[in-house]
This record gives structure tokens, sequence and C-alpha cells, in this order.
């Protein structure tokens, strides 16, 4: 395995656990969902850079749905937390 690919993988493992904890115990939904956003750019990260170095680009429909994942999610919970303080004052 790739020296470069492992430290990778490393790097951005140390960060996805870090992410996992503010997912678990973010004091707020929108700690949460930036948490959510973070992980989720993390993973296109890796896939981005494991495309990059294997020299291939057969994970790019993968990167646009994780994308369209995350973009529809931010909006969703925006619009959520949006009308619930709507509603409370």
């Amino acid at each position: 395995m790739n020296i470069l690919l492992i430290l990778i993988v490393a790097v951005f493992s140390i960060a996805a656990i870090l992410t996992m904890f503010r997912i678990i115990v973010g004091p707020s939904i929108l700690d949460r969902a930036v948490a959510s956003d973070v992980l989720l750019t993390e993973v296109m990260c890796v896939l981005g850079a494991e495309m990059a170095i294997n020299g291939h680009t057969r994970s790019i429909p993968v990167l646009l749905i994780i994308a369209a994942v995350g973009v529809f999610g931010s909006i969703s919970v925006a619009r959520y937390v949006a009308r619930r303080d709507n509603t409370t004052s």
C-alpha cells in the first residue's frame, strides 16, 4: 500500500473520530448539522484522494451523490431550525 494513502487514511480517520464525537455530544442541533457536513466532506476528500492516487474517475458519481445529500441535509436542518425558532418567539 502506498505510504501516502496510509497517511491520508490515518489523518482523516482521526478527523472522522473527532467529528463523530461532535455529532454525538454536540450541544445543539446546529452543531450536529455542521459536524455531519464536515464528516461528509471528509469522506469526499478521502474518495478524491484515492482517485488521484490511483488515477481513476470511477468514484465521481459517488462524490456527486454525497455532495447532494450534504446540501439537501443542510437546507433541511436550516429550515427546521428557522421554523422552530419562529414558533417559539
